[in-house]
């Protein structure tokens, strides 16, 4: 981050490939220790407060000091901690006083004309929060644990697996993301967060009544796990500015998340950034119909990350198959009370109008009534923030060498599900599609928790090149470093 002092209206910064002017407005909002930072990739300039500054950095520092102190604790004290964590969250006297703030925060949003779909402390979020605390309870993991020992003559090395250090991270106004981020304890790790100013409220009373008390009774540091209580997006900025963080992690989608990895890319941080832009889906040209139909509405459950965003279809199969598709986009919005809305790219209207089940709108764009639109190839790469009506694009391809094409050139290299009988065609996508998940069914299987029965700290895509070392699930034990122990027995020993 740079200072201010100098700064003056008409003063052009170099960022990245971005020649940027700096207004007047800009300037004059700038006051004495405030501090400026900027995203090569997105070409913008920030003020980060002097006041957030402080708050960042005494935050760091105390999860730094936490994490020294930490590596003196027992796996039993951690143990103690989620234990006592998922009791607290089951205490009904205690979950009141969070719905009280969680309630807060929901009216708060709706005012502002915010979704609160995932902001909502719902009694399943509740019960998956304690499970969630309960399966870090019962999960055995050693910190620091001998991986390896290469023996020489009068000498030997040993590889050990590490604690990491001070993980980052800024969440998306979610309650159920405590969960996710105090696994990081279980891995000898300490954190430092930042929640989407929407659930500030209930992150504070849940710090308050179930993470602090739970540290205390398990004789952890407090500042094992320290909430950044600031509704400025500049907390974040700061936050991924500090080069003493191990890791910045990044949940959520959209520009955001991009600057986010971009400010803590350039401050030499290790980044991962959750993935974005939904799942594909490539329908081979020997297809079961009746698993296509399952899959596809299974996809459209609700809108997340690897919900069902396109839908490759071989052109020679289209008439029998499309019809299909949308059929079961219909069951799953039904379910919501609600109907899909469908986007059709390279002549997939044609057989929904032969149908008959759908009166096809042009030109693009959709209201509420409308259910399909034609589109250019261009609408692949964009992701649907959908709320309660699924929403999607079909794409007719005359091979699936152009549907992997498709995928490689416009997905942002996610999730992709290959529908096929053959197993040569699967083989195909499975080499081809630059994906780090790949299935063949339903897309919603990508979740750490759901697919590897451990709480999931962040998804990432391979839309900035592939993870070096470490899979597409970030869990609380996959952030670890590897340290290096000599042992000499033969004090002769020289080189």
């Amino acid at each position: 981050m740079a200072d201010v002092t100098q700064v003056q209206a008409g003063d052009r910064i170099l960022v990245g490939d971005h020649l940027i002017t700096l207004t007047s407005e800009f300037v004059g909002s700038l006051e004495p220790g405030d501090s400026l930072v900027a995203s090569a990739q997105t070409g913008l300039v920030r003020r980060v407060p002097a006041a957030i500054t402080k708050l960042v950095e005494d935050a760091v520092s105390a999860s730094l000091e936490a994490f020294r102190s930490l590596s003196l604790c027992t796996q039993d004290q951690v143990t103690i901690f989620f234990a006592e964590a998922a009791r607290l969250m089951a205490d009904e006297q205690i979950f009141e006083t969070i719905g009280f703030a969680n309630r807060s925060d929901v009216e708060d949003a709706r005012k502002r004309g915010r979704s609160v779909t995932r902001l909502e402390l719902s009694s399943k979020m509740r019960l998956d929060m304690i499970a969630a605390f309960e399966m870090w309870r019962d999960l055995s993991i050693e910190p620091l644990s001998l991986e390896n020992t290469v023996n020489h003559t009068g000498w030997k090395v040993q590889e050990w697996r590490a604690p990491l250090g001070v993980i980052g991270f800024v969440f998306e106004g979610r309650p159920n993301v405590f969960a996710d981020a105090t696994g990081v304890l279980r891995s000898g790790n300490t954190v430092a967060f930042r929640i989407g100013s929407d659930a500030l409220n209930t992150a504070v009373a849940i710090m308050e009544y179930v993470i602090l008390p739970s540290l205390r009774t398990a004789g952890l540091p407090e500042a094992s796990v320290v909430l950044l209580a600031s509704k400025e997006h500049a907390a974040g900025w700061a936050l991924f500015s500090d080069t003493r963080l191990s890791l910045a992690v990044a949940r959520g989608s959209g520009e955001a998340v991009r600057e986010l990895g971009s400010i803590a890319r350039q401050s030499g941080i290790p980044v991962s950034l959750h993935g974005t832009g939904g799942a594909w889906m490539l329908v081979g040209e020997h297809v079961d119909t009746l698993r296509l139909s399952a899959v596809v509405e299974h996809s459209l459950d609700r809108k997340v990350c690897n919900t069902l965003n396109v839908i490759c279809v071989p052109r020679k199969n289209a008439p029998g198959v499309v019809p299909i598709i949308f059929e079961a986009a219909q069951r799953a919005a039904a379910k919501r009370n609600t109907a899909p809305r469908v986007h059709c790219v390279g002549g997939a209207e044609a057989y929904l109008e032969e149908s008959g089940l759908v009166e096809v709108v042009r030109p693009h764009g959709l209201s509420s009534e409308q259910q399909v639109s034609v589109a250019s190839h261009g609408i692949l790469s964009h992701e649907f923030e959908w709320e309660e009506n699924p929403e999607f694009s079909i794409v007719l391809v005359d091979s699936v060498d152009e549907a992997i094409a498709l995928f490689n050139s416009h997905s942002p290299q996610f999730v992709v599900s290959g529908i096929s009988e053959s197993d040569e065609e699967l083989d195909l996508m499975w080499r081809l599609c630059n994906a780090p998940f790949m299935g063949n069914g339903f897309t919603r299987w990508v979740d750490g928790q759901f697919a590897l029965n451990r709480p999931e700290l962040g998804l990432s895509n391979w839309e900035f090149g592939r993870l070096f070392g470490r899979g597409g699930v970030l869990s609380g034990d996959s952030a670890f470093t590897v340290r290096l122990r000599a042992f000499q027995e033969d004090h002769n020993l020289a080189r």
